[in-house]
Order: C-alpha cells, then structure tokens, then sequence
C-alpha cells in the first residue's frame, strides 16, 4: 500500500513523501492517526499541486537551515554537571541542557531535535547533532566541565 505523509513520521519518512507501507499499518495507524493519506490518483495530483506552491517556502526553509548550521558549526557550549574525581558525571548531559545552552547564546533549536550521539558520561569534549532539516544536519561541539 503507498500513502503520502502529512507529518513528519520518525523512520517512515518525511511530510509530502509518498512511502510503501504495510497494509495494516497504514490503515490501522497512519491513515487513522491523520499521519498519512492514501496515494490514489487525485491525491497524487493534490500533493503535486502543493509542492509546486511550496517550493519558494522549502528554498527560503533550507536557506535559513543552512545558516544556523554554520553557526552552529563555530559554536562550542560549555555545560557544567557534577563529577566524581575520576572525571564521571552523576547522571547524563541531556538535549534540554543543551537546548537551554544554545538559547543562552542567542540560538534558539529546539530540544527535539537534538540528538546525543554517544552518551555523555563522563567530563571533557562531545558532539551532539541538530537535524535542522531533512537535508541539512548540524554538529554541535559540546565541553562538560565539572561543577
């Protein structure tokens, strides 16, 4: 069965894609969970339609990611967090940490989108990724240091 997307669909796919599915996902999840519709000929033609009226929003979107990506790129957050002597951190560093960090600097990202690669446990340097896009996607360097 093929649906187009109408929201975004964690490892399906992205809004306005057209994705094949189970049968019984898409009827009994996605297409009653308004996350998708049926991908007949006049829906078809009703996505081509919108896509061609977005496609100056998309650029301006894509443009306005990139950007923050870079800015992002030059930009390295110092978090504190408490830590034995060893250099272990009680607890984890977490993306509403980071997020409430990068808003401190005049960055506004959204903690949703923040991923933590590898757990951060212990002090010292990190990454973490923004996906600020579907095409673009932004490293942040992050430095624990202890409390």
């Amino acid at each position: 069965m093929e649906v187009i997307l109408i929201q975004d669909v964690a490892n399906l796919g992205y809004k306005n894609d057209i994705v094949k599915v189970k049968d019984g996902y898409g009827r009994n999840y996605l297409i009653p969970s308004r996350l998708a519709v049926i991908a007949n000929e006049s829906n078809r033609k009703q996505l081509a339609e919108n896509l061609k009226q977005q496609a100056h929003k998309m650029a301006k979107l894509l443009a306005d990611a990139q950007a923050l990506a870079e800015k992002l790129a030059n930009t390295v957050i110092t978090l504190s967090a408490k830590a034995n002597e060893d250099g272990k951190i009680f607890g984890t560093i977490t993306t509403a940490q980071i997020s409430e960090a990068l808003a401190a600097q005049g960055i506004e990202v959204d903690k949703k989108i923040i991923t933590i690669d590898e757990a951060v446990k212990t002090l010292g340097e990190a990454t973490a990724t923004a996906k600020l896009h579907r095409e673009v996607k932004a490293e942040i360097k992050l430095n624990v240091i202890a409390e």
